[in-house]
């Protein structure tokens, strides 16, 4: 446990030059006093960490000292090489730069563990992109990688509806790949918004460079940003709610059958199962129609309390599928 914990004490001042006692204790989630006996113990195995006192000092490595990879266990090392994922990565034409930077990996590992992109790879094959996505990245995400990569402002049309157009100039934040459909974090300021915004890239019709970089605001947080917004997303999404009874089964089930997040929600809001194990909750829909369709695929397991427009439509259903197999 120590072991790996000075590997990555030093392996933090290497990648960030110089950091105090404080942000490394938080990093290596331990205790101040624990960095320092940490720091001692680096020192007297011959790590050059050099203390600088005064209000901006900390620690640091002296004269460029570099660590080589040799520490890697194997696991360490199989599991550096499932780190990306080679689609996105073409996509965005970045497949040389992530083939260059894993040759160089495997150059500095020890023998011993040389077959463990093999390994990986003959073990775990990542598929990101959703079953029925289109073939192909959207035409412009090359273009907007580089933007991203480059803090560079954008000017781009997009498609809001399908006869609408709109034109942005835009601070390009980052780029998100969810269930296989990119999506653009950008800052944009005008008289009507100010503010980060989301907008699917297969929409943007035509991107050009708007002139100069922008200052990113380093305090931005992508992974975070795009948590709330995906929330926010299902949240308003899902603005109906029903309530249903549903049995073990389909409790079991009922995840496969909606949005997931509408599951969780139905499941954190269950009463008391009844002597058969049914439950009686409320479940978040999109409307009337994507329930009744959606519902139906739990079939005799789910069955609507209200509203009662719902649970007569669902019976209707359910008896012409009746009269159809008689």
């Amino acid at each position: 446990m120590r072991a790996s914990r000075l590997i990555s004490l030093v392996l933090l001042l290497q990648s960030r030059e110089r950091m105090t006692a404080a942000e490394l204790a938080r990093e290596l989630e331990v205790s101040e006093r624990t960095v320092y006996r940490d720091v001692e113990a680096l020192s007297a195995a011959g790590v050059p960490v050099y203390a600088e006192q005064g209000r901006s000092g900390g620690y640091r490595l002296v004269g460029g000292y570099r660590t080589r990879l040799t520490g890697l266990s194997r696991e360490e090392a199989e599991a550096l090489f499932l780190a990306g994922l080679p689609g996105p990565a073409e996509d965005m034409g970045l497949a040389d730069a992530v083939a260059a930077a894993e040759l160089k990996v495997l150059a500095a590992l020890p023998p011993a563990l040389r077959d463990a992109p093999e390994r990986a790879g003959q073990r775990f094959h990542l598929d990101a992109p959703g079953w029925f996505g289109r073939s192909g990245p959207p035409p412009v995400l090359r273009e907007l990688a580089q933007a991203v990569w480059r803090d560079e402002t954008v000017r781009f049309r997009y498609r809001r509806d399908r006869d609408r157009e709109v034109e942005r100039t835009a601070e390009p934040y980052g780029l998100v790949l969810k269930n296989g459909t990119w999506y653009l974090i950008a800052r944009v300021a005008d008289r009507h918004r100010d503010g980060h915004r989301t907008y699917r890239v297969d929409r943007i019709t035509g991107l050009v460079p708007a002139g100069g970089r922008f200052d990113r605001d380093e305090a931005f947080d992508l992974p975070g940003y795009w948590s709330v917004q995906a929330e926010a997303f299902l949240r308003a999404m899902l603005r109906e709610e029903i309530t249903v009874r549903i049995s073990p089964a389909g409790l079991r089930t009922l995840r496969y059958a909606v949005e997931p997040y509408a599951a969780r929600q139905a499941m954190a809001k269950a009463g008391e199962p009844d002597a058969d194990g049914w439950v009686v909750t409320t479940l978040p829909v999109e409307s009337p129609d994507v329930a009744c369709s959606e519902l139906l695929r739990l079939g005799a397991d789910i069955e609507v309390l209200d509203p009662p427009e719902l649970r007569d439509r669902i019976a209707g259903t359910a008896a012409r599928i009746a009269a159809l197999y008689r």
